[in-house]
């Protein structure tokens, strides 16, 4: 692993850190071998961090597409491993030098009306273009995910990954369990097809579900300032 990937997956691991320390759960950083619980010792396998609150404990993975290649079948394993115990659970961050990269060229995101404006140019999309549709309306809910979460007061990096962003939000209750799973149907077609491969799964109602999905959360914003 090179000193770049290094480092960041190390600053995503701080910043995780803190997170969790905000939330109120105790954070063992590096764990020695006695902070090991004894079936993850047995595996062999030493975490980047235990954090843990009540009965809600969490081992903590960082990884770069550069650095996870070649480990998929182990973290697979380890996640099964993990799975068997209750309350343990396995929380697998991706970081990569290429989003940095990205970061710096990267400008502010879209405020709300922006939103709502694009919201409608990816309803006539809908008809014709399901497929450009679908990437540009997972671009809106992203950005309105990253506006939920700065109104909530959640932490926030630059380019939190979106998957994360969503858990979080809807482990803070922020968003519906619903809404949670629509969004979560629709990111693999949103994958699928920005890394150029066929899908035969969208149509013109499941790109409006999305919309419409995005329209209730960016809605939400204004109800809750009303409300204020």
């Amino acid at each position: 692993m090179n000193t770049q990937t290094e480092q960041l997956e190390r600053e995503r691991l701080l910043d995780l850190a803190q997170e969790y320390r905000q939330k109120g759960y105790q954070v063992i950083l590096s764990p020695n071998s006695e902070e090991i619980p004894a079936f993850l010792r047995d595996y062999g396998y030493r975490p980047d961090m235990i954090v843990r609150r009540g009965d809600d404990a969490v081992v903590v993975e960082v990884k770069s597409r550069r650095s996870i290649m070649g480990g998929g079948q182990y973290l697979q394993r380890l996640a099964q491993v993990i799975e068997e115990h209750p309350g343990w659970r396995l929380e697998l961050v991706m970081t990569n030098p290429e989003d940095a990269l990205y970061s710096a060229k990267a400008g502010d995101s879209f405020p709300a009306d922006e939103i709502k404006s694009k919201l409608q140019v990816a309803r006539e999309l809908t008809s014709h273009h399901p497929e450009s549709a679908i990437l540009y309306t997972w671009s809106l809910a992203e950005a309105t995910l990253r506006l939920l979460a700065e109104h909530e007061g959640l932490s926030l990096q630059k380019l939190e990954p979106p998957l994360r962003l969503l858990k979080q939000l809807t482990t803070e209750g922020v968003i519906s369990q619903t809404d949670y799973q629509l969004l979560m149907d629709a990111l693999p077609l949103r994958h699928a097809i920005a890394h150029g491969f066929k899908t035969s799964e969208i149509n013109p109602s499941s790109v409006l579900e999305l919309i419409e999905v995005t329209e209730q959360l960016l809605n939400s914003l204004n109800t809750t300032e009303n409300l204020l």
